[in-house]
């Protein structure tokens, strides 16, 4: 422990002369510790992770809880839990076990990159998640936030956690003037925090963080008034509040559009598509999709206005275009109803994708469809992985098609 990370002039003059942050004297951060971590005491959440320090749990946890509420993330947490109980476990998981049991959070890059880590734990620290943070962010998936919430938290060591919430509360603290969008600047947010996180408790600290960071100090609808640590606050005691964090807008996720088609034959089973091994949603199971096809263009979609067929298109013609693709691509010659039943929206962190979607049935046996597809009853879609975009597909027809 670094002299009990008790701050040296020296550091401080550091933080001042490099990033122009004036850091408190060490009896303030003494004060600030304690007043922060008596709230957590009383007004911690009770969440499935915080049931002991095992480092196995808290890194699937902050996994999950990447770009993804903590309400969503708790069913999901204690199903994965119940069936990959252990690292060894984990590592051993057939992928579509895996993919099924992360269905629904998106992000599936997640999911795969625990379990790349999981086979380097089981290979390389012989199945025991290694103690040193310099081990521990070597492994796959794990970056400086992830590997300092497991060393704090499942072994009492005083690394910060730097998330957004955490630069948000910093930046609100200390009137920091950084882009928090940037991620050249968390190495600022990181030299504070490592002055700031009590030595004892660690773990606690960066979790007070965060939980101060999604309950009061929040993005939106901010009362710095009520917050438990207001008295350290510069940004309020100054009255600028409203000026921290700064941060640059994101780039608009780029528009793609796609025609969709739901196609069932006579046994009631729908139309699979296996996406390949690389790319996008890697080997998810999914409906029928032709990318900015000529129906497309016939359509004539504008971006966030996806109505599409009206009376003065040709509705043969966008049939018999959406009927060549299938041919061409699945080999299958539906009955397609003449518009399309739903309009989907779906974004992924830089795509943003317009689904029209069809409903089709076929008249006869089907001809061989391609080796990466397959028809499927409803009754076992359980056993195949659905991306989000598919998952708003079909219940949109369950609500519109099946309930007429």
């Amino acid at each position: 422990m670094k002299n009990e990370n008790v701050l040296s002039k020296a550091q401080a003059e550091t933080i001042k002369e490099v990033y122009g942050i004036e850091m408190w004297p060490q009896e303030k951060i003494e004060r600030f510790r304690a007043t922060l971590l008596s709230w957590y005491d009383l007004e911690k959440r009770t969440l499935p992770w915080r049931i002991n320090n095992d480092p196995y749990r808290i890194w699937v946890s902050e996994i999950m809880l990447q770009q993804t509420r903590v309400d969503t993330v708790v069913p999901y947490y204690l199903n994965f839990m119940k069936k990959f109980p252990s690292i060894q476990a984990l590592a051993e998981a057939e992928e579509d076990t895996l993919l099924k049991a992360w269905e629904g959070l998106g992000y599936y890059s997640r999911v795969r990159n625990l379990q790349k880590a999981a086979i380097q734990i089981s290979e390389e620290y012989n199945g025991e998640m290694p103690r040193d943070p310099k081990e521990i962010i070597k492994l796959k998936g794990i970056g400086p936030y992830t590997a300092g919430a497991i060393s704090s938290m499942a072994f009492g060591l005083p690394e910060p956690a730097v998330d957004g919430n955490v630069m948000r509360v910093l930046s609100r603290l200390f009137e920091i003037d950084a882009d928090i969008a940037k991620p050249g600047n968390r190495k600022i947010f990181e030299a504070v925090m490592r002055e700031l996180i009590d030595p004892y408790k660690p773990g606690d600290f960066n979790q007070a963080f965060m939980d101060l960071g999604s309950s009061i100090c929040t993005p939106k609808n901010y009362h710095p008034e009520l917050s438990p640590i207001a008295e350290f606050n510069a940004s309020y005691l100054n009255g600028t509040w409203e000026r921290y964090p700064v941060k640059s807008k994101k780039k608009k996720a780029e528009p793609v559009y796609y025609v969709g088609a739901l196609i069932k034959n006579e046994k009631n089973e729908f139309l699979l598509e296996k996406r390949p091994a690389n790319g996008l949603l890697a080997n998810m199971w999914i409906f029928p999709l032709i990318k900015e096809s000529s129906v497309l263009q016939e359509i004539n979609i504008k971006p966030g206005k996806l109505h599409l067929v009206k009376s003065e298109v040709k509705q043969d013609q966008v049939l018999s275009n959406l009927l060549t693709e299938l041919n061409s691509h699945y080999r299958v010659e539906p009955t397609l109803m003449k518009q399309p039943f739903d309009e989907i929206v779906h974004i992924f962190s830089h795509l943003k994708w317009f689904i029209a979607v069809y409903y089709g049935q076929m008249s006869k046996e089907n001809i061989k469809i391609p080796e990466n597809c397959r028809w499927v009853h409803p009754d076992d879609f359980n056993d195949y992985t659905f991306p989000g975009p598919q998952m708003k597909m079909w219940q949109s027809y369950l609500e519109k098609m099946e309930n007429k």
